[in-house]
């Protein structure tokens, strides 16, 4: 199934959810295995793990509203890094949750987690893969990204960051030494 009509499918499932209230309650979108998702060892293509994660986070910004910000402003949401661990394949026509949540967040960036997660059979609720991802939102009016607090302060998520787990802080600190790498 060509990931166009996913994205409708997930844009009517938003448009017809129930609104979030809490930016960090985890969402699921149900999602299943196709064909063109494949590689040769005749389960989902690791390249297609990320592109699914985007799904994950459009329902997000839909069902939080955010989407009405993004659009208000004409921001950009952008990625900066993601790492994923695969755990488990997943099979021709598998179905699979994907779990997304914001994790926490400071000035500049939004972390959030991604699961992939057995639906059925004797591995139900085991986690296929797991992604970590750090975004914003670009405002290519100023060239600068918004501030997180800015962005959920638009749709009225005015609480403070949930503090950092050790191991998202891990990656961060490892993900800050690749950037200077590459600068």
């Amino acid at each position: 199934m060509n990931l166009y009509l996913r994205v409708l499918i997930v844009i009517f499932r938003a448009i017809f959810g129930k609104p979030m209230t809490d930016v960090t309650t985890p969402l699921c979108v149900r999602l299943r295995v196709w064909p063109l998702d494949l590689d040769s060892n005749f389960h989902m293509n690791n390249g297609r793990y990320l592109t699914i994660m985007d799904l994950g986070r459009l329902n997000l910004i839909l069902r939080t509203g955010l989407w009405h910000v993004v659009m208000q402003k004409k921001l950009a949401p952008v990625l900066a890094s993601a790492q994923i661990r695969y755990r488990l394949p997943l099979k021709p026509f598998q179905p699979f949750d994907l779990e997304t949540r914001v994790m926490c967040w400071d000035d500049k960036w939004i972390y959030m987690e991604q699961r992939f997660l057995y639906v059925n059979g004797p591995k139900q609720g085991a986690v296929a893969a797991i992604g970590l991802v750090k975004g914003s939102f670009y405002d290519p009016a100023t060239k600068t990204t918004m501030p997180s607090a800015d962005i959920l302060a638009a749709r009225t998520f005015t609480q403070s960051s949930p503090p950092f787990p050790d191991y998202l802080q891990d990656w961060i600190r490892a993900e800050e030494s690749l950037r200077a790498v590459t600068a």
